[in-house]
């Protein structure tokens, strides 16, 4: 909720005593609308459960003074550059806050630290925050995040945010016994306060783990609070009652001011009610009304645009203001179709107008303003895609055809849904035998190369670690087959090892998730690790990996014995597995120390790299795992050591291999 530009900020007005929240009883003393806060009288908590005192500290964090604080804002110190840096310095503005009630001062060093993209985070933070606190910071914190909504928090990052918490309630249960009931009333308290859109409900849903705590979080805040007779009522006094914060008083002035103004047609009336609220930093919210009536009663249309331009022309309310109104008003506008049918055919004929008369930014568009929408079309598009994976993958592991799967996977048109499909292939993967392991992790290599991003294949490996635990119900040795599915990705090039740090940014410290990212480094930093891992489900039990190195060995065995150079390199290429030359590599070079024909299989090898059909990094990975595998070979060929250092100086030399391989083993 920005405010206007030289009007008074948000915060100042809270502060100031327009809209403030009390953290105790009393009334402002400067003619602003009083906000009672009635006692609450709570036994004080033992060993660490419930509510903090100013010693306590949050995940270990210590407290930074405000001067601190403030110096960073002012240049002195770096803004946080990483996540552990945003959580240090949140932490003690969020405990001040509980402490002051001093919207502004909050507002004001979230707003200085920066960091957009750690906005989640915010959300997250404040709300589990207060969860361990007594009902009057839990009804702080639903109204900071109103404060900030629109000004330091978009719709999209409240969404985020709830959607982490409903990721981690297994955790917050360990410490908040009821955190279902407690964090059901936090989101349906959201979608009362209009910063949750209520369509959040069924779209969280479709990405939650089914019998999972989240799920009954959500049960909870849909059948308890949200579908309760007067629940508005019922959710906004839950933690106190005339605790309320008097933004709900104010949308209620705001409805009545446009509803008079409607029957009275006085404009001049309405412009001095409104201007006596000394909301300007609220206005998106007259905006939004004012459609609203104005969609409702198509007869009171003219009115509500004269109002609107009229009040965007004398700077009652900014442009800033009327652009928020009107993204506000697009994210309901599904909702709103309910009761209006014709709902997003009257907005968009509002918003045309409003840009046709030139007090709406051309710039504006549902598409623009919605990104929700964007990130997540429907949650009955998800779920169907879900079933269409499910038939997919299911053929595949009765077909063993890659190239049909493709096309199917092509067919379905819907990219942005690549994670999905990979959680669906693992998760049913690892609920069979070693051969379907094998070509679950062939098929992720082919889909790296084909269809998915390395950013869909780290998504899609995020929401298998952060349901880690519930699949563990039903697969008992899932964090384990997961570590190796995640090391295998590593091996066969669909991941880098960088991504396992920042996938592991992106779980909860300690969690089921986050060991198993370990499990995993383990897996890949033991003796021998790629030829081990290659192996894992049981020595190549794969159909296509096994068929792979049958061909391998044959087409080397051909050139070997006075088969065309030309013609090997045509087979490699034929086997149409690039992800897999590694495997020519390795056993190109055994073959090598074997049968003392060592310039024939090297001059093979220089004309795969010429020609690009062996890449650098799967030549290099070839070398390494001859490397790995050098004490076994020593048994067969004593001079195995001898011959793979004259290899190696040999690919060094022309540039076959990374500079950060080593030869020693």
């Amino acid at each position: 909720m920005a405010a206007e530009e030289g009007a008074m900020s948000p915060t100042r007005m809270l502060a100031d005593g327009h809209l403030r929240v009390a953290t105790g009883g009393g009334a402002p003393a400067d003619g602003g609308i009083a906000v009672r806060h009635l006692p609450h009288h709570h036994p004080a908590k033992k060993d660490g459960v419930g509510g903090k005192n100013e010693q306590d500290t949050h995940e270990d964090v210590d407290s930074l003074p405000s001067q601190e604080l403030k110096k960073l804002a002012n240049g002195n110190n770096k803004v946080p550059g990483t996540l552990d840096d945003y959580k240090r310095l949140v932490v003690p503005i969020v405990e001040e806050y509980f402490s002051t009630g001093d919207v502004e001062l909050a507002a004001s060093e979230l707003r200085d630290l920066g960091s957009d993209q750690f906005q989640h985070y915010l959300v997250k933070k404040i709300i589990s925050m207060a969860m361990d606190c007594h009902d009057k910071e839990k009804e702080m914190a639903s109204v900071l995040l109103s404060s900030l909504y629109a000004d330091l928090l978009s719709s999209y990052m409240i969404s985020e945010g709830f959607m982490m918490l409903l990721e981690s309630v297994e955790d917050l249960t360990v410490d908040i016994p009821d955190a279902v009931d407690v964090l059901a009333v936090f989101i349906a308290r959201a979608v009362v306060d209009e910063i949750l859109p209520p369509v959040f409900l069924a779209r969280a849903r479709a990405l939650l783990p089914e019998f999972s705590k989240g799920i009954q979080v959500l049960q909870v805040a849909k059948k308890s609070y949200l579908s309760a007779p007067h629940h508005a009522e019922l959710v906004e006094r839950k933690w106190g009652g005339s605790t309320r914060f008097t933004v709900e008083v104010a949308k209620k002035r705001i409805q009545d001011i446009l509803r008079e103004y409607i029957e009275s047609g006085d404009i001049d009336e309405a412009f001095r009610c409104i201007r006596e609220l000394s909301l300007p930093f609220f206005h998106h919210e007259v905006v939004k009304r004012a459609l609203t009536l104005g969609m409702e009663n198509i007869s009171s249309q003219l009115l509500i645009l004269k109002f609107l331009k009229e009040a965007a022309a004398g700077c009652l309310i900014s442009s800033n203001q009327i652009s928020k109104g009107f993204s506000r008003l697009a994210e309901s506008v599904d909702d709103l179709s309910l009761d209006i049918p014709s709902a997003k055919d009257l907005f968009d004929k509002l918003v045309s107008t409003a840009i046709s008369e030139g007090w709406l930014d051309a710039s504006f568009s549902r598409s623009a303003v919605s990104e929700e929408e964007m990130q997540n079309t429907s949650a009955e598009k998800v779920k169907r895609f879900k079933e269409e994976s499910g038939h997919i993958i299911h053929e595949y592991f009765l077909s063993d055809d890659v190239p049909e799967l493709i096309r199917s996977l092509e067919e379905l048109s819907a990219p942005e849904y690549n994670p999905i499909f990979l959680k669906k292939l693992v998760t049913l993967a690892m609920d069979r035998k070693n051969r379907e392991k094998e070509m679950a992790s062939v098929l992720l290599s082919s889909l790296s190369l084909e269809l998915f991003s390395t950013d869909d294949i780290m998504k899609g490996f995020i929401m298998l670690l952060q349901s880690a635990e519930d699949t563990a119900l039903d697969i008992v040795d899932a964090p384990s087959e997961l570590a190796l599915f995640l090391a295998r990705a590593v091996i066969d090039e669909v991941l880098i090892p960088l991504n396992l740090d920042e996938i592991n940014s992106r779980l909860r410290p300690n969690s089921s998730g986050s060991q198993t990212v370990q499990m995993a480094r383990a897996l890949l930093s033991a003796r021998h690790s790629g030829e081990r891992i290659l192996r894992c489900w049981g020595g190549g039990t794969g159909w296509a990996v096994e068929d792979a190195k049958d061909k391998v060995a044959k087409l080397l065995e051909e050139y070997n014995t006075g088969g065309d150079l030309g013609e090997a390199c045509r087979c490699i290429r034929d086997l149409g597995m690039p992800f897999f030359n590694h495997e020519v590599v390795k056993k190109a070079l055994v073959m090598a120390m074997e049968k003392q024909n060592d310039a024939s299989i090297l001059s093979l090898l220089q004309e795969c790299f010429g020609e690009g059909l062996i890449t650098i990094n799967q030549m290099t990975k070839g070398f390494t795992r001859v490397k790995d595998g050098l004490d076994d070979l020593i048994l067969d060929i004593p001079n195995a050591q001898e011959k793979f250092g004259g290899y190696v100086e040999l690919a060094t030399g022309r540039g076959w291999l990374l500079p950060t391989f080593t030869s020693v083993p």
